[in-house]
């Protein structure tokens, strides 16, 4: 969502819409998660489990590495492209450009990756109209 403060469009990046956590065993995650602590199960992508934790979303993925990392945040935004060429011009890197990552029944799921300062990754992500290519931010 944009807001405007004295003619100057605000991003509305403030809401975390996914947590991911890296897991040796996606399926003996996913009954801790369920079974043990409760959680709503969302749905399960290959080696992705999603569950909903009052709105906010929970992914569980299989870890490339047997060392574990911190969350990652994904902070839900209207528009990526906005959101990435204004995040440019406050000087954010970028690790990729806005990419699909996902075809869902109802909408696709756009992100793209960064570091804080501490280089912990965080990613925006937009849950578009089904088709949408958002246009070039570079």
């Amino acid at each position: 969502m944009l807001h405007r403060e004295g003619g100057t469009m605000l991003l509305d990046i403030c809401h975390i819409g996914q947590i991911g956590l890296a897991v040796a065993d996606v399926d003996r995650a996913e009954v801790f998660y369920r079974d043990v602590l409760g959680l709503r199960r969302l749905y399960r992508f290959g080696d992705l489990s999603f569950f909903d934790c009052a709105g906010v979303r929970l992914m569980l993925e299989k870890s490339a590495s047997p060392e574990p990392r911190g969350a990652v945040l994904y902070l839900r935004c209207a528009d990526i492209a906005l959101a990435v060429r204004t995040l440019r011009e406050r000087g954010l890197a970028f690790l990729d450009e806005p990419h699909l990552i996902a075809r869902m029944e109802d909408h696709d799921l756009w992100m793209t990756f960064f570091r804080d300062p501490d280089r912990h990754v965080l990613a925006l992500m937009q849950e578009a109209p089904k088709g949408y290519v958002p246009p070039a931010v570079g």
